[in-house]
């Protein structure tokens, strides 16, 4: 098997180097060829400067319109909502196509979705509050917290939060692809997912390269479980989602999805044929990528997470922590780097998310205090390119066009 790199996207796509949660295809062997060595003292990554958003005139929005509706007839998505919020230039907030193929049902934006790997941003979040807390440090060793990690002694929280552990990704092993297709409602532990991955040799010393896994997230969660004594999602809604008026949002148990919810389509499965995705139990992804949310919770947690400042104006994360976390080191996609559990690209901070049968990305750009919050119903991908970072890189190219959420061409896997 080559070393993973889950999904890579192109062009519009964020790589799952920055940002999927995805499972193998069939066969479980990844396709692509390895990351590129980066190391993890590099610079962070330049914000391109220029005019920041144009002002969202009629006109504007009805080129948003068609650009979304261009790329949902080239990538066959059966539904998204999209939001564009700024102070002074306007919102553009709205939904395009079904929610549920069989019904005919439309998408919505008041519709709960699951969002992946947008997942990381509360997790890491809540690492940096312990930080805060001075309960744990960000160069302490995982090995003080979590035993049985292969480099424990070596891999720091830091590394784990940035992407740069080395350890393998439990969700591109092939018993987990079959134990997961096989029965996509079984719940999963943290402790078997970490089993899929340790079972592994490491893919580098720590620190030497960025490898984007799900595996560093699983130990972060339960990194704040043992320190705060309470459970992931507990602490998450005590000290994030409560605070932050995140009242649509939840991180659940298992495959629970408030109502009204869109259905969700994926062709990650045990034969390829697509399935509607919606019961599916996200345990699977735990810390890296089980919670669920709104377009409008979105919209709120995109400028949260980029400032460290809850909508009250108390500060969520410290200055101080908030400015390690936005160190974003280049990653072997030109233009897009990775800080602590966030990405930068051309000067949109956020994440995106994708698991089966669904997709998000959640981007502020602070130069403009400008946020764009895409939810969509589907995973499959176009032409090896993520139907969520199509839409990013289509939308930004219109309202930022000195700042657009574009990627290079690159080879898929997952």
């Amino acid at each position: 098997m080559t070393r993973p790199c889950v999904r890579l996207y192109r062009g519009a796509v964020v790589a799952a180097a920055v940002g999927a949660l995805v499972v193998p295809v069939a066969g479980g062997t990844a396709g692509a060829a390895p990351l590129a060595a980066v190391p993890a003292a590099a610079a962070p990554s330049p914000t391109p400067s220029g005019d920041e958003v144009r002002d969202l005139t009629p006109e504007v929005k009805q080129q948003i319109d068609q650009a979304v509706r261009r790329v949902m007839e080239q990538a066959n998505i059966p539904g998204v909502s999209v939001g564009v919020w700024t102070p002074d230039k306007g919102e553009h907030v709205k939904s395009y196509g079904v929610a549920d193929k069989d019904t005919g049902r439309k998408m919505t934006p008041n519709l709960f979705m699951r969002i992946g790997s947008e997942t990381k941003t509360f997790t890491v979040t809540a690492v940096l509050e312990l930080v805060d807390e001075k309960k744990i440090g960000l160069d302490d060793t995982i090995d003080k917290y979590i035993d049985g990690v292969p480099n424990g002694d070596k891999i720091t929280l830091r590394q784990l939060a940035g992407m740069r552990s080395g350890l393998f990704n439990y969700s591109q092993d092939d018993a987990f692809f079959k134990a997961l297709t096989s029965d996509p409602q079984r719940p999963f532990t943290p402790q078997q997912l970490l089993d899929y991955s340790f079972k592994h040799p490491v893919l580098f010393q720590p620190g030497a390269e960025f490898s984007y896994c799900n595996t560093n997230l699983v130990l972060l969660g339960l990194v704040v479980e043992k320190i705060s004594g309470q459970s992931l999602a507990d602490y998450i809604q005590e000290h994030i989602l409560d605070p932050a008026g995140l009242d649509d949002t939840s991180f659940p148990s298992g495959n629970e999805f408030p109502q009204p919810h869109a259905q969700g389509y994926t062709n990650q499965t045990a034969t390829g044929a697509v399935a509607d995705t919606a019961d599916w139990n996200p345990s699977w992804g735990w810390a890296a990528g089980a919670m669920i949310s709104t377009l409008d919770d979105l919209r709120v947690w995109a400028r949260t997470v980029a400032t460290g400042q809850f909508p009250n104006g108390e500060r969520m994360i410290s200055p101080a922590t908030q400015k390690e976390r936005l160190i974003t080191p280049p990653t072997p996609i030109p233009g897009a780097g990775y800080g602590l559990g966030i990405f930068d690209v051309q000067g949109w901070i956020g994440h995106n998310g994708s698991l089966p049968g669904y997709e998000s990305l959640t981007i502020h750009l602070p130069s403009a205090q400008a946020t764009l919050v895409v939810l969509l119903n589907t995973d499959i991908n176009y032409k090896n390119e993520e139907p969520s970072t199509l839409f990013g890189d289509a939308i930004t190219k219109i309202i930022s066009p000195d700042h657009v959420f574009n990627l290079p061409s690159q080879p898929a896997a997952r």
